[in-house]
């Protein structure tokens, strides 16, 4: 079958990385991306086909984007879902789907459709804005208390062991959820096209930063049994299934003491947990992504090592104009890979880049990245 180029104008709603790192897909494919974000010089924005400076919820400039663009999909979820909903009532294709998105951003329901569709989720009540301990208590410690809205990379989660923690607690409408104690942390990444195609990617272990609350590093594929790994990916299916909607999907898993699996949350988007598929499996997350987005053939997943990826954050005591050092120790590995964000600012503990060891065993890639971390920073160039 003739397709006239460009294939398609794709518009992306956030100029972050992690639509950076969808452009080399875009432009392989002769797909003309163009991206709406507020910054100016937005890390896509410095790559991207064009962008359109402007906030995410402004209904002129989601429409100005629209009227760019073929099909819409998603850097982030923070996004004005109920004037997406109204401009796709009036034709404009987008994927994952704006009802999708708007239960998606609030982690209740999120929740609740979890519930409601069977999928096996931690324990939860909701506690509104003005919760008394006592409820907190009755619900049992040690819990963690959610947010409904506004959560992302860690923000809007807090932990509740004891009353001092609750002291501490988030000042907005939440929920409690039990605890899963002893806990492997997993993600499966899901690509799903119009036809009805779906792929899942090896289940991958995520090791969370306590100080940070977010991602310090991954291995790939997670150190489990393949009957677990199996189980993994067909939960991630199904929940994925459970949306009705397609695009690419991160499904945050979490494996109890006693073996079972549970779905913590579901981003519908590129996801940080996929990183590494740029780098070591045969299609990454994102060009995966874009198939999905023009309803192409899904690209094989297969992994070609093992693999290991680390969040590059601004170093601590630093502000300012971004600078890197240890690249040239960090380049003496013969299977590594950085990916550097385009970030203007580097400030503590934000996203500045990423990098993927690739090698034979998780052992060995463990003890690359300890040596890649002495060496390997990104900070700010005014002390703070």
């Amino acid at each position: 079958m003739l397709k006239s180029l460009p294939l398609a104008r794709l518009g992306v709603i956030g100029g972050g990385q992690l639509a950076r790192m969808l452009a080399p897909a875009c432009n392989a494919h002769h797909v003309r991306m163009t991206v709406l974000d507020p910054t100016h010089n937005s890390p896509a924005g410095q790559v991207a086909y064009g962008q359109i400076q402007g906030a995410l919820h402004d209904r002129d400039a989601l429409k100005a984007l629209c009227e760019q663009s073929d099909i819409v999909t998603f850097d982030l979820e923070n996004v004005g879902a109920d004037i997406l909903m109204t401009l796709a009532d009036q034709g404009v294709e987008m994927i994952p789907a704006p009802v999708t998105m708007r239960l998606i951003q609030n982690k209740f329901a999120q929740k609740c459709h979890y519930q409601a569709s069977g999928i096996p989720t931690a324990e939860f009540i909701d506690i509104g804005d003005e919760p008394d301990f006592t409820v907190v208590e009755a619900f049992g410690l040690p819990c963690v208390q959610k947010a409904h809205t506004g959560g992302y990379d860690g923000r809007g989660v807090h932990v509740i062991r004891s009353v001092g923690d609750w002291d501490r607690r988030l000042k907005t409408a939440s929920f409690l959820e039990k605890f899963v104690g002893g806990r492997t942390e997993l993600a499966v990444m899901v690509a799903r096209r119009a036809s009805g195609e779906m792929v899942a990617y090896d289940p991958v272990e995520m090791l969370v930063d306590p100080a940070l609350n977010l991602l310090d590093y991954l291995v790939a594929p997670a150190r489990v049994s393949d009957a677990l790994r199996l189980q993994a990916q067909k939960l991630a299916k199904q929940t994925v299934e459970s949306f009705g909607t397609n695009g690419l999907f991160g499904v945050e898993l979490f494996v109890t003491d006693d073996g079972d699996l549970l779905v913590n949350e579901i981003a519908p988007r590129a996801h940080n947990s996929g990183h590494h598929t740029i780098d070591a499996c045969v299609t990454s997350q994102f060009e995966n992504q874009l198939r999905a987005c023009l309803d192409l053939p899904l690209g094989a997943i297969e992994l070609r090592g093992v693999a290991l990826t680390a969040n590059l954050v601004g170093e601590s005591g630093f502000i300012g104009s971004p600078l890197i050092e240890g690249f040239e120790d960090f380049s003496q590995f013969p299977d590594a890979h950085i990916h550097l964000y385009g970030k203007d600012e580097c400030r503590p503990g934000r996203k500045m880049g990423h990098f993927t060891l690739i090698g034979d065993n998780h052992d060995e890639l463990i003890q690359q990245l300890e040596l890649v971390r002495r060496s390997l920073v990104v900070r700010g160039d005014t002390p703070q």
